[in-house]
């Protein structure tokens, strides 16, 4: 089983607008196929799921549609913390937080901290995020460090530079999901994903049931993830790992 999985959460609005509705009701739509997720993700037992909720780029849309996503944000947090408690969900949040309106990330950081001893699935949403701001912001990080004579430069390796991103205590996703038919990354995780196995689906967001998901993860376990080795060095170790 996939220890992480990462989906970016697309088709909201274009659902929404096959059905004669206000983009902003897909968007409250893909609260519940959220929520439905996040269930289905605890039943498997899967230990992390990321979310791609709100990038940076998202701050260009009409500020209408930002504004209605903004409250709906704010009462989609405080209304599920009782369920997030129930399941024992632990709530965390990365990226630019400090744009989102206060109120938003005020209920965000009470529910971070009521969930926090949570021992279950660990739900990660992405907040006015962007990988290339993140990775901008481990550079000058580093940098900084090497200014102040705490690490060398030269000795600044993969693991330096995981352990300065948003994510340092999340392990990278195995699972990279976008719904909604579009096929690109569109700035999520660039580093995390570098061997990360992807999944472009059709089906729009708020049709995304968790069927869907076990579906992606059957393929998952079907693919063979090589880092770079040959299928007979990836067979062989698999062996020796059954045989001890």
């Amino acid at each position: 089983m996939p220890r992480h999985i990462a989906i970016i959460m697309d088709g909201n609005g274009r659902w929404a607008k096959q059905r004669g509705m206000d983009r902003v009701m897909g968007h409250r739509e893909g609260v519940e196929t959220v929520r439905r997720i996040v269930e289905e993700c605890g039943k498997l037992r899967i230990p992390y799921l990321t979310l791609y909720a709100f990038s940076t780029e998202n701050w260009n849309r009409p500020q209408y549609e930002v504004e209605a996503l903004m409250r709906l944000m704010s009462a989609a947090i405080r209304s599920e913390v009782p369920k997030l408690m129930e399941n024992h969900v632990r709530l965390n949040a990365i990226g630019h937080l400090e744009d989102l309106p206060q109120v938003c990330q005020e209920e965000m950081s009470e529910a971070c901290q009521l969930t926090a001893k949570n021992d279950g699935l660990t739900l990660t949403l992405s907040l006015s995020y962007s990988g290339r701001s993140e990775l901008k912001y481990c550079i000058r990080k580093l940098a900084q460090q090497a200014i102040d004579g705490a690490i060398n430069p030269q000795d600044i390796d993969e693991q330096t530079i995981t352990n300065s991103l948003y994510t340092n205590n999340i392990p990278d996703p195995d699972i990279l999901i976008r719904t909604g038919g579009e096929q690109r990354i569109s700035n999520f995780l660039l580093w995390q994903i570098a061997y990360t196995e992807l999944f472009f689906t059709p089906v729009m967001w708020p049709d995304f049931d968790g069927q869907h998901l076990r579906e992606i993860i059957y393929q998952y376990q079907n693919r063979e993830r090589r880092f770079g080795k040959t299928s007979e060095q990836v067979q062989q170790e698999n062996l020796d790992g059954t045989q001890k």
